[in-house]
């Protein structure tokens, strides 16, 4: 036996001897992980806000549909209130018992507090300018005042929240022409 077979034996193995590659092995991974590691964090920060805008977009949609989602049925309504209004000034017109004009305007009344009720406001247009994305002109009317007026309403403009449900059809003032204005003048 050896004097050397009692000392202690060091193994110098893949374990021992590669300490000097894991540290360079990490430095040259550290910059291409942590490239990765970016880009992920960026991907992800990127589909977050996609996705956070997506529920607002569509808390939006389904907001604006149960706002709106009245809008063929009043649509379909509103013909009923012009005919009342209509009953309303032919009853005024002729000799109708004082009842029936009062029923025909507390109907009338309801109709108009109803839909209210449910946000629909009339759109005012005689003596206001006139406005197409409100209004709809149907005819023009010689005016000596200002021009582009609405000066008769035909049927009344209807909106919905804030929006045209129906637009008013309307009479518009114009300048009177030269020749229209010269006729006058010699009658």
């Amino acid at each position: 036996m050896n004097s050397h077979d009692n000392l202690p034996v060091e193994t110098v193995g893949p374990s021992a001897a590669p300490e000097a590659e894991p540290t360079s092995a990490p430095a040259a991974a550290a910059p291409a992980q942590s490239d990765e590691l970016a880009r992920l964090q960026d991907r992800l920060l990127r589909l977050q806000a996609e996705f956070d805008n997506y529920k607002k977009r569509t808390a939006r949609e389904r907001a604006d549909y149960v706002k709106f989602a009245t809008e063929a049925v009043l649509l379909d309504l509103l013909p009923v209130l012009d005919n009342l209004e209509r009953a309303i000034a032919a009853a005024e017109k002729a000799a109708v018992p004082a009842a029936l004009l009062d029923g025909i305007g507390m109907t009338a009344r309801l109709f108009r507090s109803a839909l209210e009720k449910h946000a629909v406001k009339a759109i005012e247009s005689v003596g206001k300018p006139f406005d197409p994305s409100i209004h709809q002109a149907v005819a023009q009317v010689e005016s000596a005042g200002p021009e582009n007026l609405v000066v008769d309403e035909i049927q009344k403009g209807y909106f919905l929240e804030g929006r045209v449900l129906r637009p008013a059809m309307v009479r518009v003032s114009r300048h009177a022409t030269d020749a229209t204005s010269a006729e006058g003048a010699q009658a």
